[in-house]
């Protein structure tokens, strides 16, 4: 397998600008929206000052003595709120003097800011995003880190969603700001950059992440993403996408705790369904979370420990053991016991409690979820196999 290009360098280089970007999503508005809120505020502005004077137009004369009227109270706040101030209309009594100073001035100030609210909107946006930015970064935790928000990234966060993941618990990582700006538009937050330097990584605190999706382009990019990750977070859930199968084991051996063949799976599924149609369709429904039947990991409760996997109210097809994943029909599966864990198949629509993963003896149970441990399927006896079905 190739390693990067001197062209592939080349972009790393190009894409430096954008590494020590981090953007949060936000709500966006269009131009014609954003300027009819701003007239709209000077108008509320203009009209506050008006009805203000108005109220109190005895206070004021004009250069001939005489009092004002509705018109003239809104030609002095016009001329006042745009400090134009020709003088011809001033306040008189004490009363007015106290409103021009601790109301009119106020408003003159505010009506100001709306008209000069490109600048310092630019200004404060960027000292909002700045803030956001150190709080996101001090507060962020135990989530989920997704490098390439191609198809198969995308894919993942939508199943994640499903699964009761919020967006706040999902970082994007990818070298295009086009991307990330979708992405953010979504309401992921993304960093813009390479995800196979570590300065790019840390800028999503995967030091601070649950897991992460590697669901880069090329496998090569996969082998080193998977590296940079997991010397940065040892502790680190990491599972990656593949095209060829051949790269599987090189990239278990980088630190990847499961890796997907997409094109091997995919070709799977397609011979499957040239097989037998119907069961290619019940297999594209397990795969797809949140509809049909799905695929779900919970604990054991305490009425279904010390019996069998078959007494479960729902199919069990796997027993999680400590760092074993054991087949239903395995002797060592066939007694449930308290620590383990199931995969079972369930409805998808069906209501169920969000499960906590038991922390290991000597732990404090915080409550918090934990990461899985890294299983190995049980070895089997392969020169007396055993009826697939249990039966």
């Amino acid at each position: 397998m190739k390693l990067l290009s001197s062209r592939r360098r080349g972009k790393i280089a190009y894409a430096d600008e954008y590494t020590f970007r981090v953007q949060l999503p936000r709500q966006l508005t269009g131009p014609l929206i954003q300027v009819a809120k701003r007239l709209l505020m000077a108008h509320v502005v203009l009209f506050v000052a008006v009805i203000t004077v108005y109220l109190d137009r005895d206070g004021y004369t004009d250069n001939a003595g005489d009092g004002i009227t509705l018109l003239e109270s809104l030609y002095y706040v016009t001329v006042s709120l745009s400090t134009t101030g020709y003088g011809d209309i001033y306040p008189s009594s004490e009363t007015a003097r106290l409103l021009t100073t601790f109301v009119i001035t106020p408003l003159r100030i505010l009506f100001l800011i709306i008209l000069v609210g490109t600048s310092l909107e630019v200004l404060t946006e960027r000292t909002r995003q700045q803030w956001r930015l150190s709080h996101w970064r001090s507060v962020v935790r135990d989530h989920t880190v997704i490098v390439g928000f191609g198809t198969k990234g995308r894919t993942a966060a939508e199943t994640l969603l499903t699964a009761g993941a919020t967006k706040e618990q999902i970082v994007v990582v990818d070298p295009s700001a086009k991307v990330i700006d979708a992405a953010n538009a979504d309401g992921f937050a993304g960093v813009v950059g390479d995800a196979t330097r570590s300065s790019v990584l840390e800028r999503a605190r995967l030091d601070r992440a649950r897991q992460i999706v590697i669901a880069t382009q090329r496998d090569d990019t996969a082998v080193l993403v998977t590296l940079t990750a997991r010397q940065i977070n040892k502790q680190l859930n990491v599972v990656a996408s593949v095209r060829e199968e051949e790269n599987v084991p090189l990239l278990k051996q980088s630190g990847a705790d499961s890796v997907i063949t997409s094109s091997g799976a995919a070709g799977r599924l397609l011979g499957l369904s040239l097989i037998s149609p119907s069961a290619g369709h019940v297999m594209e429904d397990l795969i797809q979370q949140g509809e049909g039947l799905t695929l779900a990991e919970r604990p054991v409760t305490k009425a279904e420990a010390g019996r069998s996997p078959r007494e479960c109210p729902e199919l069990v097809l796997s027993v999680i053991r400590g760092h074993r994943l054991l087949h239903f029909d395995d002797p060592d599966a066939a007694v449930l016991q308290p620590q383990d864990r199931v995969v079972i198949i369930r409805r998808a629509f069906e209501e169920q409690p969000k499960p906590k993963l038991r922390r290991s003896s000597g732990e404090d149970d915080t409550g918090e979820l934990r990461t899985p441990p890294k299983m190995q399927p049980a070895k089997r006896d392969w020169q007396a196999p055993r009826d697939d079905l249990g039966q």
